[in-house]
């Protein structure tokens, strides 16, 4: 057990656990015999990938989705979604979007190419050393 903490009461760092309160662990000071606990740190998701979620949601990707491109919990965006209180804009029915994931070089070959850009709404997003291309496509009846 690494002894990086101290007794907030007599700053001693001869202590021992002392079992488990509401998910944090307890200690119990040998000097004099105070009880502690330590912050709880969680996990901390930083927020540029709270943002890019957020994005992506209101872009129409996902829950599913964002969780397979980005790497976080469906729920913890569905979490962000209610904290921030985001609305996805109405979109039309006849469109639905699809995205790839590019790089740099293979983005700039799929824009080039006049057959992949015509007929379509799209937007680009970075996503660490990727792109994420958005497209929205009519449905085919």
């Amino acid at each position: 057990m690494s002894k990086d903490q101290y007794c907030p009461k007599c700053q001693s760092q001869d202590y021992v656990k002392s079992g488990i309160i509401k998910g944090r662990q307890r200690f119990k000071c040998k000097q004099c015999n105070y009880y502690f606990t330590v912050q709880k740190m969680g996990k901390r998701i930083d927020d540029y990938y709270v943002t890019k979620a957020l994005q992506l949601y209101v872009e129409g990707v996902s829950y599913r989705e964002i969780e397979r491109v980005l790497g976080i919990s469906h729920v913890s965006v569905m979490n962000w979604v209610k904290t921030y209180g985001i609305k996805r804009p109405q979109h039309n029915e006849n469109y639905h979007p699809t995205y790839k994931i590019l790089k740099h070089e293979e983005l700039a070959k799929y824009v080039g190419c006049s057959e992949n850009v015509k007929g379509s709404g799209m937007i680009i997003t970075e996503i660490g050393d990727k792109f994420m291309l958005i497209k929205w496509e009519r449905f085919r009846k």
